[in-house]
C-alpha cells in the first residue's frame, strides 16, 4: 500500500497535465513535478523575490541535495505560476510522500528535507496568498489529503499567508510540535551583542583561552568566498567534521558518498552567487574550527561546524562563533542569522540570544476529513515513539561512554 501511495503522489499530475485551466484557474504548469524539472532560472528569480528567506531552498542547494544526498533524492515539487506570466514562478514547495518522509503509509505529502533544518516554502512577496492557495490546490491534484510542513517557521510571514488561505477555505493548520532555536539580530554592533549575551567575566575567560591558543601560532579568522576558495576550505571543514564525534558516530558528511557529492556541488555553486561562505579559525598553520554559512537575502544560515578536538580545551567552536558573530554584525547586507541548530543547543544558545520558532505543521486539504484525523494521530504516535527511542539511545551512549552529561548536540 505504501508503494502505491508513493507512486500515486509522485505521478498524480500526469493525467491532469494535458488539461487546460479555465480562466482564473491554475495555470497548466502549476502541478506536482519532479524537482529537477523546475526551471533553475525561474526558481532563482523566485528566491530573489521570496517573502521569507530560506537558504536551504535555494536552487543550487536543494538541487544538489536532490541529486545525491542520503535519503533525500527523488523529491517532487509543487509549483505555483503567475496567472498572466506563465513563465514566472510565484511559489515552490519541495515535497515527498509521507511514506518516504516518516514511513507512514498514509495519503499525505511532506516537505522535502534539504539537509538543513528549515523547510519554509518560497512564496513571492508580491503575490504570497495567491501562491499559497495555488500550492494547496496543486496538492489537491494528487491523492494527498494533507501536507506535513516540516521544520517550518511557524510564526513567519509564509505561515501567515498559508493560514489566511486556509481560514478562507474553512480549514485550520495544526502545529504538531514547536521549539525555539538560537537566532542572531545582526543589526547591532558585534562587540555589544557579545557583551550583552555573555557578560564581561565570560568574555574575559574566552580571551584567556584565545591567548593560550595563540601559543600554537597566530590566531586569525578567515572567510572563503569565491567558488575556488570555498571548494578548498570545504575539504578542510569535511576533514575536521569527520575527525570528531560525528566521525565516530558515522554522521559526518564525508562518510557517505552521496552526502559528500551534494556538499561539494552545492557550496561552490552557491558561492558563485555569494550565497555560501566557509568561515575558519586558524592557529598558525592549523585550522582548528570551520563552519559552512549560507546566505539568502538579508539572512545568514549557520549550517554545520567542525572542530579539531585536539584543541578542545581552547573552545575552538565557541571562538569561531564569536568571530562569526562579529563578521555578520559588521556586514551591512545581513540583518539576522538562523543558527539552524537544535533547541537548547549548549554552544550557540548562550551566544545568539534571539529565538526563532520552528515546528511541524499539518495542513489539511479538505474540510471535515476523517483521514486527516488518522494522519494526525499517526504522526503524534510516531513522534512519541521516536522521543522514547532517542532517550533510550542517549542513555545507552552515556552508559557506554561512562558519563552522564548530555551527548554532543547534532549539528
Amino acid at each position: 500500500m505504501a508503494e502505491i501511495i508513493d507512486r500515486a503522489i509522485a505521478h498524480a499530475s500526469s493525467a491532469a497535465e494535458g488539461r487546460r485551466a479555465a480562466p482564473g484557474a491554475l495555470a497548466p504548469a502549476a502541478r506536482c513535478v519532479p524537482l529537477e524539472a523546475v526551471s533553475p532560472s525561474a526558481w532563482q528569480h523566485l528566491a530573489e523575490r521570496a517573502l521569507e528567506p530560506n537558504g536551504y531552498y535555494l536552487p543550487g542547494w536543494e538541487r544538489a541535495v536532490n541529486a545525491s544526498a542520503r535519503d533525500r533524492t527523488d523529491t517532487s515539487a509543487l509549483g505555483a505560476w503567475h496567472e498572466d506570466q506563465p513563465s514566472r514562478l510565484i511559489g515552490l514547495m519541495p515535497v515527498t510522500s509521507l511514506w518516504r518522509a516518516c514511513r507512514l503509509p498514509l495519503p499525505a505529502l511532506a516537505s522535502g528535507h534539504p539537509y538543513g533544518t528549515l523547510c519554509t516554502p518560497l512564496l513571492d512577496r508580491d503575490d504570497a496568498e495567491r501562491a499559497a492557495a495555488d500550492l494547496l490546490d496543486t496538492a489537491r491534484g494528487t491523492v494527498a489529503r494533507a501536507i506535513l510542513l516540516r521544520d517550518m517557521s511557524v510564526a513567519g510571514s509564509v505561515m501567515q499567508a498559508f493560514d489566511a488561505v486556509l481560514r478562507r477555505d474553512g480549514l485550520r493548520p495544526r502545529i504538531l510540535q514547536s521549539h525555539q532555536r538560537a537566532f542572531l539580530d545582526a543589526t547591532g554592533d558585534g562587540e555589544t551583542v557579545l557583551h550583552d549575551a555573555l557578560g564581561t567575566k565570560k568574555l574575559k575567560e574566552l580571551r584567556r583561552l584565545r591567548h593560550r591558543l595563540a601559543e600554537h601560532g597566530e590566531v586569525r579568522f578567515a572567510v572563503a568566498r569565491t567558488p575556488g576558495e570555498v571548494a578548498a576550505a570545504l575539504e578542510t571543514f569535511l576533514t575536521l567534521e569527520a575527525s570528531g564525534w560525528k566521525g565516530r558516530r558515522g554522521t559526518a558528511l564525508i562518510q557517505h558518498d552521496g552526502d559528500a557529492a551534494f556538499i561539494r556541488r552545492a557550496a561552490p555553486a552557491l558561492a558563485q552567487d555569494r550565497a555560501c561562505e566557509i568561515v575558519s579559525l586558524v592557529a598558525g598553520d592549523t585550522t582548528v574550527a570551520a563552519g559552512v554559512v549560507l546566505r539568502h537575502q538579508d539572512r545568514a544560515f549557520f549550517f554545520k561546524l567542525g572542530v579539531d578536538e585536539r584543541f578542545a580545551k581552547h573552545s575552538p567552536g565557541v571562538q569561531l562563533t564569536l568571530d562569526l558573530t562579529r563578521h555578520l554584525c559588521g556586514d551591512p547586507t545581513i540583518s539576522s542569522a538562523d543558527s539552524t541548530a537544535g533547541p537548547d543547543h549548549p554552544m550557540i544558545n548562550p551566544i545568539w540570544r534571539g529565538r526563532l520558532a520552528i515546528g511541524d505543521v499539518l495542513v489539511p486539504l479538505y474540510p471535515r476529513d476523517p483521514i486527516v484525523e488518522l494522519i494526525h494521530a499517526a504522526l503524534v504516535a510516531r513522534r512519541e515513539s521516536l522521543s522514547l527511542a532517542r532517550r533510550a539511545v542517549h542513555a545507552i551512549r552515556n552508559w557506554r561512554d561512562g558519563r552522564t552529561a548530555t551527548p554532543p548536540p547534532q549539528r
